[in-house]
């Protein structure tokens, strides 16, 4: 996917990953990188030329996590404007290959937790992730 213009600034296509394990935990990364360098969110990140929106979150998760999953359908979409960017983040269903599986912080995350709902509310997020996911119905249990 190429970049689109908006507002004289390029449109970056991105991804993010909505996983939940078996016992209805988030998948959340810290974020090791700018934008919200320091921030949990969900694992996820630009689509690379030539990519699908369900490849690359594929990629990002494995990349960011560890962990196999498999891309299903989209659960919103939001864009992020950034000084010289817009990032337009399609967030996709994902599934476990392995329920069994340990995520492990990778690429640029710093951290990696499935996070229930208690947790969740610890930890200091991105702007607007728990408002934006509980509007989608994918918040923990």
């Amino acid at each position: 996917m190429s970049p689109r213009k908006h507002d004289d600034r390029p449109v970056v296509p991105c991804v993010g990953a909505i996983v939940h394990d078996r016992v209805g935990r988030l998948l959340l990364i810290r974020r090791g990188q700018e934008p919200s360098r320091g921030l949990w969110s969900v694992p996820g990140g630009r689509v690379e030329p030539g990519e699908t929106l369900a490849e690359a979150v594929e990629r990002e998760v494995l990349e960011e996590t560890g962990l196999r999953v498999r891309a299903g359908r989209e659960v919103g979409r939001i864009r992020i404007d950034a000084a010289a960017v817009v990032y337009d983040v399609a967030d996709l269903a994902c599934a476990l290959l392995d329920d069994d599986a340990f995520p492990v912080a990778g690429d640029d995350a710093v951290d990696v937790v499935f996070a229930d709902a208690a947790t969740l509310a610890e930890l200091p997020c991105t702007p607007r992730l728990v408002e934006t996911l509980g509007g989608w119905g994918v918040l923990p249990d």
